[in-house]
């Protein structure tokens, strides 16, 4: 009785058990069975080959759910640009991303909020409330850090962030890892495939190096310029 008598009820007490339940199934069955051995590039790649024109949706689908269910988000979207190209792959990849995301964050919201919100104590929820006022630039700022991308999803679920600010700043977020990392994957796949090496060498890869180490630094930009004497006057 003791946790009941603090507030927390037992349906948030069961849902926040399910939550917990539903990521360690997910976790064991992609680390310890033969599910493991199925989500690999090559085998999604036979699989996807066999697709038709229907690859691109059935890709964006597998990718959504694998993200859900805390399979790691580099291995669609290094695969996307082998498949389709780095342009198309970007486009699919990012899709797939960003719908994956809102599905891990309606699962978390729905099974764990209850229970978090009911734990919290006074210190975390002048954050909780800050999170909540000031969400699209929170969540905009922690995917341009390239924070674990499916922790941060269900950790989001869990805080007063509203969904909508928490799908926009994702979309927005995402774009420039995910377009660096399909485009140089495509650029390395390539050049072992025709073995010309010296192809890495080139403008376009060293402007998607340069895209992809430029976008840590832009939450620091938008903080100095959101801090700047001329816009806060």
């Amino acid at each position: 009785m003791g946790c009941f008598e603090k507030g927390i009820s037992k349906n948030a007490l069961v849902k926040f058990l399910g939550l917990i339940i539903f990521a360690a199934g997910a976790l064991f069955l992609y680390r310890f069975t033969a599910l493991k051995e199925l989500i690999t590039p090559e085998t999604l790649e036979s699989v996807l080959t066999g697709c038709g024109r229907w690859a691109p949706a059935v890709f964006i689908l597998l990718e959504a759910m694998s993200i859900a269910l805390f399979v790691p988000a580099s291995i669609p979207i290094v695969l996307a640009a082998g498949l389709f190209g780095a342009y198309w792959g970007f486009l699919y990849a990012w899709i797939g991303a960003w719908i994956g995301a809102g599905c891990a964050f309606f699962v978390g919201r729905t099974l764990g909020r209850d229970f978090v919100k009911s734990t919290i104590g006074d210190r975390l929820k002048k954050y909780d409330d800050a999170i909540e006022k000031n969400g699209f630039t929170a969540v905009l700022y922690i995917r341009l850090l390239n924070m674990p991308f499916t922790p941060m999803n269900y950790g989001l679920s869990l805080t007063k962030v509203h969904f909508k600010d928490f799908f926009l700043a994702t979309g927005v977020g995402i774009m420039v890892s995910i377009f660096a990392i399909t485009f140089l994957s495509g650029m390395v796949r390539d050049a072992w495939i025709s073995g010309r090496w010296s192809d890495l060498v080139s403008l376009k890869v060293s402007f998607a190096i340069a895209l992809y180490i430029f976008s840590f630094f832009i939450p620091l930009i938008l903080k100095k310029i959101k801090g700047s004497p001329a816009l806060s006057s």
